[in-house]
């Protein structure tokens, strides 16, 4: 909290997006533009006046660095190698990110900052922290999947709603594998979710995260809504190579858990919103805001609404 003229002025409320598309348009920035939009709307009504501030970095395509100055951070998926970047600057910036973030969670305090990481950035947080292998897959991953919570996972507030497993879309051409479970309870974290409940039966890949201080991640989409998987599976190249993969029925299957509102729509509704809110309220302790309540998981406006226009913020300066 600053003080104008005598007058206490709440800090504004930052969060930036690190898009690692690497310059490709793409669905996943025009979803999380408008979930943060969505959470900035709750933030105000239960704190009239309050700055919110919505920044953007695309450090893969423009080497820009990370800005260092924001509360939360939500890092994207992205094409290629989690390996593609290796010796170039936006690599070691990024580095020096996660330990800014680790850094100044462990602080704690009206500063503190806190990341969430999706698909890409998941594998980049994994090879960062040296927590498993990140390897390429036979065959790419992609369509609407369940992903299995883990005892740790049910228990965690990230993915506790869902019970033993959550829906999500999934699009990845490489996984984490053979986690260092001493290594990530050393840095007091823990595995929330994983591709097969017993961990091998369909798939080895580690799906979710948290790492440590101040950083949770997951290997899905969780920002995936019906219109921006419409707009995928729809396209006769996916629908054909998705049927080439899992068949007809499975590709049906798929459509109806769309328009389900127990499966893709609670993920979109509850892990980002979740999470952001439950970040907020760490801040509005040493900020002085009021603190939230949970996000509704009622988001079937949302899911039967067609794709809004897909407008940048502003970009984030370093």
């Amino acid at each position: 909290m600053v003080h104008v003229s005598g007058e206490p002025r709440l800090l504004p409320l930052r969060i930036c997006l690190v898009d690692m598309n690497n310059g490709h348009v793409n669905q996943a920035m025009r979803c999380l533009r408008g979930i943060v939009s969505t959470f900035f709307d709750r933030v105000r009504r239960h704190n009239p006046g309050l700055e919110c501030v919505l920044g953007e970095v695309s450090p893969r395509d423009t080497q820009n660095p990370v800005p260092r100055d924001y509360d939360l951070y939500i890092s994207t998926g992205g094409p290629g190698s989690p390996y593609d970047g290796d010796g170039m600057p936006w690599v070691t910036d990024y580095s020096g990110f996660l330990d800014h973030v680790v850094d100044s969670a462990i602080r704690g305090g009206e500063t503190q900052s806190a990341l969430f990481a999706i698909c890409y950035s998941f594998e980049m947080v994994v090879r960062h922290f040296r927590l498993a292998a990140v390897v390429p897959r036979t065959e790419r991953k992609f369509g609407v999947m369940p992903i299995y919570t883990t005892p740790e996972g049910q228990a965690h507030p990230l993915l506790r709603p869902f019970g033993d497993r959550l829906f999500a879309f999934e699009h990845r051409s490489w996984e984490a594998v053979d986690l260092d479970e001493r290594l990530l309870e050393s840095l007091g974290g823990s595995l929330l979710a994983r591709e097969s409940r017993d961990g091998m039966s369909k798939g080895r890949a580690i799906l979710g995260l948290d790492v440590t201080a101040g950083v949770e991640s997951v290997q899905f989409h969780p920002e995936a809504d019906r219109p921006g998987v419409m707009n995928w599976v729809s396209r006769p190249e996916q629908a054909a190579a998705f049927k080439a993969a899992y068949g007809e029925v499975t590709y049906q299957a798929m459509l109806r858990t769309l328009d389900d509102p127990r499966r893709l729509a609670r993920t979109y509704a509850l892990v980002i919103p979740g999470w952001m809110s439950r970040r907020f309220n760490m801040l509005a302790q040493f900020r002085g805001y009021v603190e939230l309540p949970p996000p509704s998981e009622s988001q079937a406006d949302i899911f039967a609404s067609p794709p809004i226009q897909d407008r940048p913020a502003q970009a984030a300066s370093a």
